[in-house]
């Protein structure tokens, strides 16, 4: 009797806990799926919101082996990649039939200058060179954590860092050589 009420304690302090996670990282895991997602940001609050359904539907596989939250980063990066197969295989099955898609809404019109040209900026990167200069340079995590969220092998990240950043200079010289 007293296994079955220590567990049914452990599953209820772990629903509690999830709770307080997705109320703390919520706006976080927004951001992050708007800046991954590019073209299709307007997406990112539907995409944040699967992958805290699915992290919560797969909670008791959950072993506190690594931080919940790159736990759940995982999750939400893997939700992205979906998205993204899930339009491309869409967007061209339009094509075959001859129907043009449009692009999800972009940033607002009023939204002029560095804001849209960095957004631009990064448009031209591929999804893993995305997923790294993300991770590694607007939230700050190192390339082991980065590697563990994305699930790609550090030497990987490591690549696609240096292939974004050189993408984004050759983009964004002309900014640079105004801001001189």
């Amino acid at each position: 009797m007293l296994e079955g009420a220590a567990m049914v304690s452990t599953t209820h302090s772990r629903a509690q806990r999830f709770e307080a996670f997705v109320d703390q990282h919520r706006d976080f895991a927004v951001r992050i799926a708007w800046q991954l997602l590019g073209a299709h940001h307007a997406m990112a609050e539907d995409i944040a919101q699967q992958a805290f359904m699915k992290a919560w539907d797969h909670l008791p596989r959950f072993r506190d082996e690594a931080k919940l939250k790159t736990w759940f980063n995982r999750i939400l990066v893997n939700q992205v990649r979906s998205h993204q197969r899930w339009w491309s295989v869409r967007s061209r099955a339009a094509i075959l039939v001859g129907i043009h898609l449009e692009q999800p809404a972009e940033l607002p019109a009023a939204d002029h200058g560095l804001k849209r040209h960095l957004s631009a900026a990064l448009d031209t990167l591929s999804l893993g060179q995305r997923e790294a200069f993300v991770f590694v340079h607007l939230h700050g995590l190192t390339v082991s954590e980065t590697s563990a969220v994305t699930g790609r092998a550090p030497g990987t990240v490591k690549s696609h860092l240096h292939r974004a950043l050189q993408k984004l200079r050759s983009e964004l010289t002309d900014i640079w050589e105004e801001h001189r």
